[in-house]
């Protein structure tokens, strides 16, 4: 594992670095879509707001996860390079889309569809800093042949264990590649604006729902993690969004 880069005076997160790629992969992805959508807005504006308020929300949810701890240690915890929680950033950037889709003049829904794909293939390459730095994102211990071990990672470990940042990664592909083309159907279609980003909701909530058992994440509500909760939060939010396009369709 590689946590760190050094750049003659310089200290670089490996963590970091797939996270600026993952936006810079987003922004050319959401590029794309508008201009197959032909609409005038400027993607690397949009997903540079949408990233850094996920990083934000990222990471002040998984502080008030532990509030007790939080409070009782607040500046060391705020400015660490650890913890970020994937729900938090799912809150800040859909706060900030709501708000840029405002700007632009473009309809909420409509534009959540746009970056749904981004987010995806975004969010895969983010889950590969994670596992470059060993940032403790691996799951339990395992004895199949492709486990790993970190122990020079930020968070090390000297068993073989489940990479779950690879299996996000791989989930992410796939979900991308569905999103993506459910865009190019649908783009014309206004009774289907919001379906791409339904669809994303429940199949990223399900991948998210299901990788929570093999990782290290401690139990909350009814045995399930925190990430598990909101990945059902996830799903029930897209199949509401896909009932109320259904029924405007037939109606």
């Amino acid at each position: 594992m590689l946590p760190y880069i050094h750049v003659g005076p310089l200290t670089l997160g490996t963590f970091g670095i797939l996270v600026a790629v993952g936006l810079l992969v987003a922004a050319y992805v959401m590029t794309k879509d508008l201009r197959r959508r032909e609409l005038p807005a400027d993607a690397s504006l949009i997903v540079a707001y949408t990233g850094i308020a996920g990083l934000v929300g990222s990471r002040l949810y998984h502080l008030l996860e532990s509030p007790h701890e939080f409070f009782a240690n607040p500046w060391p915890l705020l400015f660490s390079r650890m913890g970020f929680a994937w729900f938090g950033a799912v809150i800040g950037g859909l706060i900030t889309l709501l708000l840029l889709a405002r700007h632009y003049r473009i309809p909420a829904l409509r534009m959540l569809d746009i970056a749904s794909p981004a987010a995806a293939i975004g969010y895969g390459i983010g889950r590969i800093g994670c596992l470059i730095s060993g940032d403790g994102d691996y799951g339990i211990p395992t004895s199949l042949p492709w486990g790993m071990s970190f122990p020079n990672g930020i968070v090390p470990t000297t068993e073989r264990v489940h990479p779950t940042p690879i299996y996000e990664f791989l989930a992410a592909l796939v979900i991308f590649w569905i999103i993506w083309r459910l865009g190019a159907r649908t783009m014309r279609d206004d009774r289907a604006i919001g379906k791409v980003f339904a669809v994303y909701l429940i199949l990223s909530g399900v991948a998210r729902f299901l990788v929570e058992f093999i990782r290290l994440n401690p139990r909350s509500f009814f045995g399930m993690t925190n990430a598990q909760t909101a990945s059902i939060a996830s799903v029930l939010l897209g199949a509401a969004i896909l009932f109320h396009l259904r029924r405007q369709i037939a109606a």
